[in-house]
Formats: C-alpha cells, sequence, structure tokens
C-alpha cells in the first residue's frame, strides 16, 4: 500500500480503465481479509471501541498484518486489548493467530510536531515553529485539529507498508464527520484571506503591507496585546515556504478518505436513537457518494423461541402454576428480542446491500483479548 489507491489490498477489487474498484463485501469476514482501510463509526456508547478492535483481531487471524487507531482520549482500547497503555506508535499485541496485531492512541500534538519535522526545510524551521508559543496553544486546542490529525495518522499508516489493513475508531458520529471534512478544512484555512494577510508580514516590512493589514495587526494587539501578535508574526514567519506541503498532503489524506476501497462500518445498538444516529450517518455518507460497508448492531437481546409453552414442557410435571410466571418471563424476554430487531430493520434496509453482524448482550463488557476472541467468534465465526 504505498499510495493511496492501493488502499484496498491484495484482491480486494477489480481494475476499471486502470483504477482499482473493490467488489462490495458480501460478507463481514470477506471485509476484513480484502479493505485496507476500515473506519468505524456511530453515536457514543454502542461499542465502536469493541468493535474496531475485534476487525482489527479478526484481520489478524486471517494471517493479515492489522493496526487499530483510537481518537478517542480514554483508555477502552487498551483495556479491550489487555495492555497497561497505548503510544502514538503501533504496539504489537501478543497473540495466537497466523497474523499480526498492532495498535495506537493518536496523540494529536505529537502527530502535528512529526508533521512539522516532515515539511520544514530545514532543523532550524522546525525548532522554530516547535518552540512558539502560538504553535503549542494551536496545535491541542485548535478545532479540528485531533480530528485532522487523526487522518494524517492513518494516511501515514496506510503508507508505510507494515499494515495490510487499518482500523480507525472515530468519535461519536458528529465528530466523525468533522473527522471526514479535517483535510478540506485545512485547505480551506490554508486559502483563507485571513491567513494570507498574516503571512505577509513575515514577506516583507510592517510598513511594506496593505493598510487593512496594518489595521488589523494594531486591533490584535490592542485587544489580545502585543506579546501574542509578536508570537504570531513569528508563527507565520517559521511557518513560511510550509503550506504547500501541508495543502499536498491534505489532498492526499481527502483522496484516501474517498477511495472506494476506503471501508466505513456503521456501528449502532438497537437504541432507537442509537439507530438514529447511525441512520443520519449513513445519510451523510450518501451525499458524498459513499457506500456503508457493513452494519455491526452490538448487544442484542438474545431469542429464546416459542413463547407457547413449548419449550418448557419438560419440565410440566412441577404443575401449570409454577410454569406460568416463567412462561411470562420467556415471552417478555422474546418481545424485548422482537423489538429490537423491529427497530434497526429500517436501518439495515437503508444501507443494504450491506451485510449485517449481530453481538448478542454479553453477562460483562468486554475489556480483555478473551472477550475481544469472543466477539469475534459471534461477527465472523
Amino acid at each position: 500500500m504505498s499510495d493511496v489507491s492501493g488502499a484496498g489490498g491484495a484482491g480486494g477489487g477489480r481494475v476499471d480503465a486502470g483504477v482499482a474498484v473493490p467488489v462490495p463485501a458480501t460478507t463481514l469476514s470477506a471485509l476484513v481479509r480484502e479493505r485496507g482501510v476500515v473506519v468505524c463509526c456511530g453515536s457514543g456508547g454502542v461499542g465502536k471501541t469493541t468493535v474496531s478492535a475485534t476487525f482489527a483481531l479478526a484481520a489478524a487471524r486471517a494471517g493479515r498484518r492489522a493496526c487499530v487507531v483510537t481518537v478517542d482520549p480514554a483508555r477502552r482500547l487498551a483495556d479491550a486489548l489487555g495492555v497497561q497503555s497505548l503510544p502514538n506508535t503501533p504496539t504489537e499485541v501478543a497473540g495466537d493467530w497466523p497474523g499480526h496485531l498492532h495498535a495506537l492512541m493518536l496523540d494529536s500534538k505529537g502527530t502535528f510536531d512529526d508533521l512539522v519535522q516532515r515539511y520544514a526545510r530545514t532543523t532550524d524551521q522546525a525548532e522554530s515553529i516547535l518552540a512558539n508559543r502560538l504553535y503549542q496553544n494551536l496545535a491541542g486546542a485548535l478545532s479540528g485539529t485531533q480530528e485532522y490529525m487523526a487522518m494524517e495518522k492513518l494516511y501515514e499508516l496506510v503508507n508505510s507498508d507494515e499494515f495490510d489493513v487499518v482500523v480507525v475508531d472515530t468519535p461519536p458520529t458528529r465528530n466523525a464527520l468533522d473527522l471526514l471534512d479535517a483535510p478540506r478544512r485545512l485547505t480551506r484555512f490554508l486559502e483563507n484571506r485571513l491567513f494570507r494577510a498574516l503571512l505577509v508580514p513575515t514577506r516583507m516590512s510592517l510598513r511594506a503591507v496593505g493598510v487593512a493589514t496594518q489595521a488589523l495587526l494594531r486591533t490584535i494587539s490592542k485587544v489580545a496585546g502585543a506579546e501574542i501578535v509578536q508570537d504570531a508574526v513569528a508563527f507565520f514567519q517559521a511557518f513560511e515556504g510550509m503550506e504547500e506541503g501541508f495543502r499536498t498532503r491534505a489532498s492526499a489524506v481527502h483522496e484516501l478518505l474517498a477511495d472506494p476501497a476506503t471501508a466505513y462500518v456503521l456501528v449502532t445498538s438497537a437504541r432507537p436513537d442509537a439507530v438514529a444516529e447511525a441512520g443520519f450517518f449513513a445519510s451523510k455518507l450518501g451525499e458524498r457518494d459513499v457506500a456503508v460497508a457493513a452494519l455491526v448492531v452490538n448487544r442484542i437481546a438474545p431469542s429464546f423461541g416459542t413463547d407457547d409453552g413449548g419449550a418448557l414442557a419438560p419440565a410440566a410435571a412441577v404443575g401449570v402454576a409454577a410454569l406460568r410466571p416463567l412462561e411470562d418471563n420467556l415471552a417478555e424476554l422474546n418481545a424485548v428480542a422482537a423489538r429490537e430487531s423491529s427497530s434497526y430493520a429500517g436501518l439495515a434496509s437503508q444501507v443494504s446491500p450491506a451485510p449485517v453482524g449481530r453481538i448478542p448482550l454479553f453477562g460483562h463488557d468486554v475489556h480483555e483479548l478473551a472477550g475481544l476472541e469472543r466477539t469475534a467468534d459471534c461477527l465472523f465465526g
């Protein structure tokens, strides 16, 4: 996977006019065997982290080199994989499978620092930016930074040739949409008139710039203080000449996200609000001409078959009166299962022909490899 167009992995598609077009996966197993990028999306609290780790584990069990990335600052992914912590670089998770499983937790600031060092023309330029107080604040607080750095990390991993598939555990759905739009937002920022105006004083003396730019800088100085303006001018002076590198990279990241070989997996529970959120995300993907590759419904109530008393017939010797509460309980459990199945039936139709995976409601949270193995057995057999 040395370039964007090759992100689908071996055997994952047909060739039309020299462009790889993946054949839609008919099963979840085919998806983890063939795709090069899997993006797991959904609302909060539906188990995206567990599902993301399960997809990566399934790929490793299929003999592939897999890496799962989380942008969630909580440590749920580390817990699910049974490790103490995850750094910003791929860490291998040991297990009895023919492939390899790696995981990492995104460090937005560290990833931004790496990007600055990559596009700086000299070591001095990179050090000047990294030491700048404005940069240090922007790198951690600028809106969209985390989302863009997640996509930058994804691009870096895909093009490292170290992995056959990269699985991304995204923030809750509407933030995930921000994540998908992050490359475009960065490009718009670099092309913004205000950015260009602030860059002007770094290329000529302040006396030579336009009246409007001088007025802008004086106004900012009065409101925020001259020290902040000096930091800003120093930052943009250090940043000079790097815009094109960032712009080119943002365009490449956008192409990766739009590549047909990138699989978007919707994760939901049977809760009506979670189903509605997943439907919203599916419609937004549709507006981008991106098809949902798979739907995973998590924590489904089990169905226990007939509720007409037949299942309890062997215990009839205890008496009809004693059986009645058990029959009522069985009927109630099956009603819950039927209601949940009905709640996501419309969503399954909306994303058809994407395969639908179902994970039953376990008696405890998944927080170790054994639990992930059990979840993988449910999804992939």
